[in-house]
């Protein structure tokens, strides 16, 4: 090599020495899939901190819908899955796939609209006869159509309303997390599902032009489960410290962090019930 190419080379390397941030190497860390709920809500960002200052552990989260994450977590690319479609959650277990499944917490699913309300929905006490009313409007629907634990939420109640929506011209599946689709069912004045805590915790960053319509139907519990993946099937996983984790969180400590997360309004975002 010539000289004339070493000098660069070792100027390159100084600069990543001294301006790359360095990985904190002696830190254990595992890998979460969670609903793209728990991330844009702000709750890792303030729950994390609390757990990885108590036992030293790092938890990386890919938020993804919780279909994807339990796709994730099926194959062994995370350690841990936090998700809200239990009865898959269930089969999964039952399966194989993860060792066992905790309840962590809940909130509840909220029909949103336009503040005129062409469809006439307000104040309506169930889910089904809500999304029959906006079907019988053609006003337009916006779904998440993501596989997520809203979107199944979604699809149960039209099944319950006795309605096919899909390839309807006011069906609009969006493909994109709860926030997105939010967005655009403002922009386009339509009606949406979503679960309360996205909307509390998006709402005023987004000036949203929309208000909940529907609400207090039992179909619309929204309840969050804990799992961690296999280690018989997946050796390579952390289940131990994985297992720290799920320990920690649906302790009196891990519960108690929970029932503290509000909104700048002070409402509770998401609602402990670890047994």
């Amino acid at each position: 090599m010539k000289i004339g190419k070493i000098i660069p080379l070792f100027f390159v390397l100084s600069v990543l020495f001294f301006y790359i941030e360095p990985l904190d190497a002696g830190a254990i860390r595992i890998r979460c899939a969670s609903t793209t709920s728990t991330q844009n809500s702000g709750f890792f960002d303030y729950l994390l901190p609390k757990f990885e200052k108590k036992n030293g552990i790092k938890v990386d989260i890919i938020a993804v819908g919780t279909g994807q994450a339990l796709e994730i977590g099926k194959r062994g690319d995370v350690d841990l899955v936090i998700v809200h479609s239990k009865e898959d959650e269930i089969r999964m277990v039952r399966e194989g796939y993860f060792v066992e499944r905790f309840n962590i917490m809940y909130n509840d699913f909220i029909i949103l609209g336009p503040s005129d309300d062409p469809a006439g929905i307000k104040g309506l006490k169930t889910a089904p006869n809500a999304f029959r009313k906006i079907a019988a409007s053609g006003k337009s629907f916006m779904s998440r159509g993501d596989n997520s634990g809203t979107h199944k939420t979604e699809l149960k109640i039209w099944q319950e309303a006795k309605i096919d929506p899909r390839e309807k011209r006011w069906y609009i599946e969006v493909g994109q997390g709860m926030e997105n689709t939010l967005r655009v069912a403002d922009q386009k004045r339509g009606y949406t599902l979503t679960d309360r805590g996205t909307w509390l915790s998006t709402k005023d960053r987004n000036r949203f032009n929309m208000e909940i319509l529907v609400e207090g139907d039992p179909l619309l519990f929204n309840q969050y489960g804990i799992m961690a993946v296999n280690p018989s099937k997946h050796p390579h996983t952390k289940y131990r410290e994985a297992k720290v984790f799920i320990d920690w969180i649906v302790s009196p400590a891990g519960q108690k962090a929970i029932a503290d997360f509000k909104d700048r309004q002070g409402n509770a975002i998401f609602i402990p019930n670890a047994k």
